[in-house]
């Protein structure tokens, strides 16, 4: 991984080698068996003040599945299209009243879809360009290698709090 490449993708450490297609469609089952071994006494509970519970990581990666959603759309309907960024703080203002089950299963249907449309356009749209306003130029592709780190980030803190 060069530097360049972790300026474009923070999750890119995460990734390392592995294909990120197959992250992205083991997600959903490996987000299920975590949820489960955590447990629903434990699913709301934050590991310490100021942290989002499992229940939060749960409702947190729900949103940016719709955010990757569009992105990813956005980049293969326009040229060099500029990402709207987020912030997860304000979007999470509302997890509190969310299921983690509903969460969880809002996660695997949009993953779902999204997968349908990352496998109709790869390899052919790889390279798309595409503009981070504060990553600079990436492709298509980058955004997906991001989803999968972003996805391996979440699952290692989940799989810390299930062994807890």
């Amino acid at each position: 991984m060069t530097n360049s490449a972790a300026a474009l993708n923070p999750y890119a450490p995460f990734l390392g080698d592995q294909d990120p297609r197959a992250v992205l469609s083991a997600t959903p089952s490996r987000l299920k068996n975590l949820a489960q071994r955590i447990g629903a006494g434990r699913i709301t509970e934050p590991p310490a003040p100021g942290k989002w519970s499992p229940r939060d990581i749960l409702c947190h990666l729900a949103d940016c599945e719709i955010a990757f959603a569009f992105r990813l759309r956005q980049t293969l309907a326009e040229d060099r299209h500029v990402i709207q960024p987020f912030d997860q703080e304000k979007w999470s203002a509302g997890y509190s009243g969310v299921d983690a089950n509903e969460a969880l299963a809002t996660f695997s249907l949009l993953r779902r879809w999204n997968l349908l449309l990352i496998e109709s356009a790869l390899p052919g749209q790889a390279n798309k360009p595409v503009i981070h306003p504060e990553r600079g130029a990436m492709t298509f592709s980058t955004i997906v290698e991001t989803m999968a780190g972003h996805d391996l980030n979440h699952l290692g803190q989940l799989e810390r709090l299930a062994g807890a």
